[in-house]
């Protein structure tokens, strides 16, 4: 069982960064895929970035030159820096962590854009 905890969600204005963090339990995050989706209402979740073993990344269309993720193993954290932030990334954003074949997701933090 890994057990993931996001953090770092909140109020922004339009325009600003912000950070999230993941983190994963476990002795071995290095062999984790992880990823950050997110999920606005009467929406589908969706992919926001992802983040291999090897730091290989892969980013929805939407959020590429806006939103880096990055990996700390010796923290056991994921990182998603979120900058020029717009009303449209108002969502709940989740992290998960893919190991052999099983995924686990946190409960999710809430980031709001908005004036």
């Amino acid at each position: 069982q890994v057990h993931v905890v996001e953090s770092g969600g909140g109020l922004v204005q339009p325009g600003g960064p912000l950070r999230l963090s993941c983190l994963a339990s476990g002795s071995i995050f290095s062999t984790y895929a992880m990823g950050w989706y997110r999920q606005s209402p009467g929406k589908q979740r969706e992919l926001v970035a992802a983040i291999t073993t090897v730091g290989t990344t892969n980013y929805a269309d939407y959020v590429k030159g806006r939103f880096t993720i990055s990996r700390d193993n010796a923290k056991n954290t994921v990182y998603l820096q979120m900058n020029s932030l717009t009303p449209e990334d108002t969502a709940v954003y989740y992290c998960n962590a893919h190991v052999y074949g099983m995924d686990y997701w946190g409960k999710g933090t809430l980031v709001t854009v908005s004036a």
